[in-house]
């Protein structure tokens, strides 16, 4: 019986179009939680993909183009790109203030309102290079791999990371839904960096290596700070839901802090003070005053003799 099953399924002859559809839209009935359908229309995430990009390019001309950009050109070209990206980013955030109104934006046309928004972003955009070159001055001074400046920039994803964040952390502060998460979720896949757009940060940041960091949305971090790979800056726990919403649950660190790959800083009351070191691997969840040092115990080391190492490392074998 059960290889007649096994035969029958080989058998089985591949789902004509009309049959698939007939199970996509029985299945569109019964999971409706995930359905978008005859709703408000949302922000498109390959549009906002494509506006980073040209966001990047505002922010760092000649080094996110294909193309050399002359000097007797960047005033035209920089006003077309300015252009371009104002309408489209002004329909994303139009579609965003519709769907989902924030407080205080009920009443208001998100036409006119996504207009002033995307004009103040831009507004900003000299302010977030001035941030953004504190990072890049870190990254060069902090790393003895990095050659030049230039390497950093188009070489390293963590600059990637926070020039996105830093971006998308005016837009969370504007309170425009949705789209601050989908530009840090963009850089997140493509950097393996994942930084909340509500996290505050300040400057000469700089994360070396970044893959597997985590910043969440309530933390707080001072000037001059430097983390290695692996770095999480988390809540305590999540177990209540929704009704952390609105709650400090990240921690706070000073400035001049460096802590080291694998640490864990854990919870919305612990901080960090000022010119502290936390360890490789540290588990933190109470708050250290300024100047500490934060070390995990030191590894339970097995020295085995030359005689026995070689049974030792290959006994685990079939």
């Amino acid at each position: 019986m059960h290889r007649r099953s096994n035969q029958a399924i080989l058998r089985t002859v591949p789902l004509s179009a009309a049959k698939l559809t007939d199970l996509l839209i029985a299945s569109y009935t019964r999971e409706g939680g995930i359905n978008h359908v005859d709703g408000k229309n949302l922000p498109s995430k390959r549009v906002m993909a494509n506006i980073t990009v040209d966001l990047l390019r505002l922010l760092f001309p000649g080094y996110f183009d294909e193309q050399v950009i002359h000097l007797s050109e960047i005033r035209a070209g920089t006003a077309a790109l300015v252009e371009s990206v104002f309408g489209r980013l002004e329909e994303e955030i139009a579609k965003s203030l519709e769907y989902a109104p924030p407080e205080g934006f009920a009443d208001t046309d998100p036409r006119h309102a996504s207009k002033d928004i995307t004009c103040k972003l831009l507004g900003k955009l000299p302010r977030v290079r001035e941030l953004l070159s504190t990072d890049i001055e870190a990254a060069y001074n902090g790393d003895p791999a990095a050659l030049s400046k230039e390497e950093v920039i188009v070489a390293y994803p963590f600059v990637e990371a926070i020039a996105v964040q830093r971006l998308a952390h005016e837009l969370y502060l504007a309170s425009v839904p949705l789209i601050p998460r989908i530009m840090t979720e963009w850089a997140h896949a493509r950097t393996g960096m994942d930084l909340h757009p509500g996290a505050a940060i300040g400057t000469h940041f700089f994360v070396d290596h970044c893959t597997g960091t985590v910043i969440g949305e309530t933390s707080r971090i001072g000037q001059h700070v430097k983390m290695y790979q692996g770095v999480g800056l988390v809540a305590r726990s999540l177990a209540a839901g929704q009704e952390l919403r609105g709650h400090k649950r990240h921690p706070t660190i000073e400035d001049r802090v460096t802590i080291y790959a694998g640490a864990t800083i854990i919870g919305g009351d612990t901080v960090v003070g000022a010119d502290s070191t936390v360890g490789a691997g540290v588990s933190l969840s109470t708050s250290v005053p300024a100047y500490s040092l934060v070390v995990q115990e030191a590894a339970n080391v097995k020295v085995i003799p030359k005689r026995s190492r070689k049974a030792a490392v290959w006994d685990f074998q079939i």
